[in-house]
């Protein structure tokens, strides 16, 4: 049982991180002006639908160990640079930062395979994100 606790905090970080992903995506939407406008936002609001999504998918597991997810996002840093490629870039660290978060949750699964298939699940997800986002940086060969 000392394993869910843990993984419950890991969990209840993760949770947070994806809610207020759907606040920065959305904020991202909103923000994005020019000739791409509808192809990007589009982009961020899939974004924000994901992020909403794995929340779904990781509040469900917290209360299945036993636990409550948390009713507040972490802050969410706003720098009022909103060019495309400033928003990536924060995009990247964002991403990176739940990658991390769920490749801490693969190591302490230990015998809950179930959580454990989610974690990588979700980190091959993340790791697909990264790939895109840094696709979208790079310019045109």
């Amino acid at each position: 049982m000392a394993h869910h606790s843990k993984a419950i905090d890991v969990l209840a970080k993760i949770y947070q991180e994806e809610t207020a992903g759907v606040i920065r995506y959305l904020h991202y939407s909103f923000m994005i002006m020019g000739h791409n406008r509808v192809p990007i936002q589009k982009w961020f609001r899939d974004q924000a639908t994901e992020s909403m999504n794995h929340a779904i998918i990781i509040g469900e597991k917290i209360t299945s160990l036993g636990g409550h997810p948390p009713m507040v996002t972490p802050p969410i840093e706003e720098s009022d640079q909103h060019g495309v490629q400033q928003l990536l870039q924060e995009c990247l660290v964002h991403e990176r930062n739940a990658l991390s978060m769920y490749r801490q949750l693969v190591g302490i699964a230990g015998d809950d395979i179930a959580l454990e298939e989610l974690a990588r699940q979700f980190v091959r997800e993340e790791t697909e994100h990264i790939e895109e986002v840094e696709k979208m940086l790079k310019t045109s060969l």
